[in-house]
């Protein structure tokens, strides 16, 4: 997946977190960050990237948001391997 896909899936599911009343405060709360942060932010990789994060850390959200967009759960974390800091890492 390229970067600009990567950075359209993660506003996608930040629309769908938005929407989510039971999700935004644990995903708020657990970034520090507010409403206008969102909007400010929206476009910056680094708050992308926690976004796809955050989302991957349970497989129930990760099924929900893909199930509600109609695509293949694995492109969340393909999206999040697109983004900065998302790659591989090598030990070798």
């Amino acid at each position: 997946m390229k970067q600009d896909s990567a950075e359209i899936l993660a506003l996608k599911i930040l629309v769908w977190l938005v929407g989510n009343e039971e999700l935004l405060p644990v995903f708020l709360g657990s970034t520090g960050l507010g409403e206008d942060d969102l909007r400010n932010r929206a476009s910056e990789p680094e708050l992308l990237s926690a976004i796809l994060e955050f989302v991957m850390m349970n497989d129930e959200w990760v099924n929900d948001f893909a199930q509600n967009a109609s695509i293949d759960p694995y492109d969340v974390m393909r999206a999040r391997q697109a983004l900065p800091g998302g790659e591989d890492i090598h030990w070798t």
